[in-house]
C-alpha cells in the first residue's frame, strides 16, 4: 500500500525540516491511546510508541506527539514491529486547550490543521459564550475557524439565532447543516482539498462523527441519538485522522462541553470590541465606569449586548491579559514565544512574516 504523503497534508517546509534527521523517516500521527500511536507513512498505517530519549527531554504535555503531527520514525511499516517516534517537526498549527484540575499544563486537541469546523447544534446545545471562546481559541491556533451550525431540522427560530450568531462571528464563516438529508452538509465539502486537513471541534451530541461519516462516504465513527436532556452522549473518545479520497484529511476530536483557555486571539474574534476601545478616551481603559468610553456607549446604545463585553473581559483576564489592550497583548505574546529562543532576531522574522499575511 502506498500513500501519497502530499494528499496527507505534507508540504514543502516539512520536508526541509526532515531533512535536518538522517536515518529517519516522516510519518503523520493518525490517532493517539493511552500507551502509543498509530502513524501513517508512505507504506501504510503502523502503530508506534515515543523513544526513551525523546520522552526524557519533553518538558510538558503540549510537547507530546498529538494527532496531526508530522514526526520524525525508524522505520516506514511495522513488518519488523512498532515504529519509534523521535522527533515532532515543528506544527504550522495547533488547537490547544487547558488541561481541567491544572492552571499551567495544555492538551494539544489537534495540530497542523488548516480549518477548524466549530459545531454546535441548534437545539439545546446552543450557547453564544461558549462559541466566543471556541472561537477565540481557533483564531490563535493559526488555522482559520468556521462555525457550523448543526441539527437545524430540530431548529424553529433559525433565523433569530443566525442573527445572535452573526452578532458574535466577525470574519468568520457561519454554515447552517442538518444529518437528515443527503445533501444538509454539503457546504462544508468547498473547504475541502487535496494536502488540507480540517477539525471538528465541538461538545458532545452535536453531530460531529454524523458529519464526517457522510463526508467519508461510509459508517466509520460510531453516532448515537442525544439524550432526552438534549446534553448528547459522548461516542468519540479519542482523537483520530482520516483521509478522504481527494478531499484531504479531516480530524474527529472528542466533545468538549467546557474548554479551558490558555490563550486566545481577542484582537480577531472580539474585533468590534477592539475597534471601539480604539475610540475609548483612555488608551488604558477598562470599559467600565471612565467617561467617554465607546465600548459603554455602544452598549447603551444597542450596538453590542454587555454580555460580551463580560465574556470579553473574562476570557482576558484567564489567558492574563487583564488591563492590556490589543497591541500590548501582541507584545506579550511575542515575548512569551521568543524569551527563551534567541529573543528579538526571531521575533523579528516572526512579525514580519505575520505583515506578509496581513498584505496578502
Amino acid at each position: 500500500m502506498n500513500i501519497n504523503m502530499q494528499n496527507l497534508g505534507l508540504t514543502e517546509r516539512f520536508i526541509q525540516e526532515s531533512n535536518n534527521y538522517e536515518n529517519f523517516y516522516i510519518g503523520r500521527v493518525t490517532s493517539q491511546y493511552k500507551n502509543g500511536y498509530k502513524v501513517m507513512t508512505e507504506k501504510g498505517e503502523m502503530t508506534a510508541k515515543i523513544s526513551g530519549k525523546f520522552r526524557h527531554n519533553l518538558i510538558g504535555p503540549s510537547e507530546y506527539p498529538a494527532v496531526g503531527d508530522f514526526v520524525m520514525v525508524d522505520r516506514i511499516d511495522s513488518l519488523q514491529g512498532e515504529g519509534i517516534i523521535h522527533h515532532v517537526l515543528t506544527r504550522k498549527s495547533v488547537f490547544v486547550r487547558k488541561v481541567a484540575g491544572n492552571k499551567n499544563d495544555t492538551q494539544v486537541v489537534a495540530a497542523n490543521i488548516d480549518t477548524v469546523f466549530i459545531c454546535m447544534s441548534l437545539n439545546n446545545d446552543f450557547n453564544l459564550r461558549r462559541l466566543e471562546r471556541y472561537v477565540s481559541i481557533a483564531w490563535d491556533s493559526g488555522a482559520v475557524p468556521v462555525i457550523v451550525l448543526t441539527k437545524s431540522d430540530l431548529c424553529s427560530d433559525i433565523e433569530y439565532k443566525l442573527n445572535e450568531v452573526s452578532s458574535i462571528s466577525f470574519g468568520v464563516d457561519v454554515l447552517v447543516t442538518t444529518s437528515m438529508s443527503d445533501d444538509g452538509y454539503q457546504s462544508i465539502k468547498k473547504y475541502l482539498s487535496n494536502g488540507k486537513t480540517v477539525a471538528f471541534i465541538g461538545s458532545s451530541g452535536v453531530g460531529k462523527s454524523t458529519l464526517i461519516n457522510r463526508l467519508l462516504g461510509h459508517r466509520v465513527l460510531e453516532t448515537n441519538d442525544t439524550r432526552n436532556d438534549d446534553k448528547g452522549r459522548h461516542t468519540t473518545t479519542r482523537r483520530e485522522l482520516f483521509m478522504i479520497p481527494e478531499l484531504g484529511v479531516v480530524i474527529d476530536t472528542p466533545g468538549m462541553r467546557e474548554i479551558g483557555v490558555i490563550s486566545a486571539n481577542l484582537s480577531k474574534a472580539f474585533s468590534d470590541i477592539d475597534e471601539l476601545a480604539s475610540q475609548c478616551r483612555f488608551n488604558d481603559c477598562t470599559h467600565g465606569m471612565e467617561p467617554n468610553c465607546a465600548v459603554q456607549k455602544a452598549i447603551q446604545d444597542g450596538i453590542i449586548k454587555e454580555e460580551r463585553l463580560e465574556s470579553y473581559l473574562k476570557l482576558k483576564k484567564e489567558t492574563k491579559y487583564d488591563g492590556l489592550n490589543s497591541k500590548m497583548i501582541e507584545k506579550e505574546k511575542i515575548n512569551e514565544m521568543f524569551g527563551g529562543k534567541g529573543g528579538m532576531k526571531n521575533a523579528r522574522k516572526f512579525i514580519k512574516e505575520q505583515k506578509k499575511k496581513k498584505g496578502r
